[in-house]
């Protein structure tokens, strides 16, 4: 029987199951990205001189952004392995998978002893369960999104598969929330000792909650039909690497611009703004939760218009307006006002959904069900790999420099060179299977 065939097999969906799919997808994203940004809140404020330390800062700022990199290049292992056991076995069970290997990395960094207790061992343990952080999350975007784009109506893809992406800013508003909460409640000196472990170890209690939210959601229609007619491949993998390969590599190249502008904004100016400007650490907290909240406000919103003018013209828009934005962004967060950093980050997380929103769907849309798990997954990790190296790469810029332009630079470039792919690639060919 053909993937056509397989894919025209009726299977009934109920707008409850359309809703918990979408409850499930959110507050599970929420939480893996809660554990995976908290850890980039703790390599500026912690990691750098408790894990990694050095008689000069931006050494250890380095290696502690190395350490943070190491996350990134390890999601593409995820997204291959789980991508692949998703498209055999089906979405549910690398969902699962994914958010138990996230929370119990992420509860061991709240138990792990610093350099000065354990010496060397703690450097490496904690990029070893860094790497565990890298694995969970490779598989946990692209499971998340089909979930929710696979149970879509077909008008909805874009606005269905927003909705797990909101997980990501609200997940970066909850990771700074409780950095903020906690270290507002105690002394600097009781933070840096201890304190910091708080939001780590809370990481344990959120995960049973996700978990017990994913056991009540059903396999998605498509793979049921795949299963149905007997369509599930035994090396998706083969297939995607045989027929798919341009798609998939398309698929990344047009997915690195959102994270680069994302982990720019979130991790490396929270170390920059508060190490070489001055700002107050309390106040970049308050920035960065700013801009998250704005993003998150405005995902779904576009994502309705994406779904109106289609997902490429919206992607391109994204990317065009980012290529305008960079320079004058930057001088405003350099500016030193606070009122003028704001407004970069509200800007900044208003043009960001236009690419974030209809992420999902246009990646579901390249492949076939068959291999859309394995495919949607590597193409947005090798994004995570090129896009995750953005805060080393500018710490080693504007620490060349003393000044943030020549990081603008880098990003106008990576978003042009980007927003060329997506003029040449070809969307929506499965969005209907």
């Amino acid at each position: 029987m053909s993937a056509s065939a397989a894919t025209d097999q009726p299977v009934e969906v109920t707008p409850r199951e359309r809703l918990r799919v979408l409850w499930a997808s959110f507050i599970g994203t929420a939480i893996e990205w809660y554990d995976f940004f908290l850890y980039g809140s703790a390599t500026a404020l912690v990691f750098a001189p408790q894990f990694f330390p050095s008689t000069d800062p931006l050494s250890s700022t380095l290696a502690a952004f190395g350490a943070f990199t190491i996350g990134f290049v390890a999601r593409p292992l995820g997204g291959v392995v789980m991508g692949s056991l998703g498209d055999r076995m089906g979405r549910k069970s690398m969902l699962m998978l994914s958010m138990m290997l996230m929370g119990g990395s992420t509860v061991a960094m709240g138990l792990l002893p610093n350099y000065q207790t354990i010496g060397v061992a703690a450097p490496i343990i904690l990029v070893a369960l860094r790497l565990i952080q890298g694995i969970g999350v490779g598989g946990e975007w692209g499971g998340a999104v089909l979930m929710a784009v696979e149970y879509s109506p077909r008008s909805r893809r874009a606005l269905y598969g927003a909705i797990p992406g909101m997980g990501i800013p609200a997940g970066i508003i909850l990771a700074n929330l409780v950095v903020f909460w906690v270290s507002a409640a105690v002394a600097p000196e009781a933070f840096a000792a201890w304190a910091w472990r708080i939001p780590f170890l809370a990481s344990g209690v959120l995960v049973i909650v996700g978990f017990y939210i994913r056991l009540r959601v059903g396999e998605t229609p498509s793979f049921k039909r795949l299963e149905k007619s007997a369509e599930v491949l035994k090396n998706p993998l083969g297939m995607l690497f045989r027929k798919y390969t341009v798609p998939m590599l398309f698929g990344g190249l047009i997915s690195i611009v959102p994270p680069i502008v994302g982990h720019v904004l979130t991790v490396f100016m929270l170390t920059f703004m508060t190490q070489a400007m001055g700002m107050p650490q309390a106040q970049m907290l308050i920035v960065i939760i700013f801009g998250s909240v704005v993003q998150f406000a405005a995902m779904p919103l576009v994502a309705v218009f994406a779904d109106k003018v289609g997902h490429k013209r919206s992607y391109m828009l994204g990317m065009a307006l980012t290529a305008v934005w960079i320079f004058p962004m930057f001088a405003l967060i350099t500016s030193g006002s606070f009122g003028l950093i704001m407004l970069a980050y509200a800007v900044s997380f208003i043009i960001h959904p236009l690419m974030s929103s209809p992420q999902g769907a246009v990646l579901a849309g390249i492949f076939p069900p068959q291999v859309r798990y394995s495919g949607a997954s590597i193409s947005y990790q090798i994004a995570s790999v090129i896009a995750g190296f953005s805060p080393l790469i500018a710490a080693a810029l504007v620490g060349a420099s003393s000044n943030v332009w020549p990081l603008a630079t880098y990003m106008v470039i990576s978003t042009v060179v980007c927003l060329i792919g997506a003029v040449f690639m070809k969307v929506g060919t499965h969005a209907h299977e």
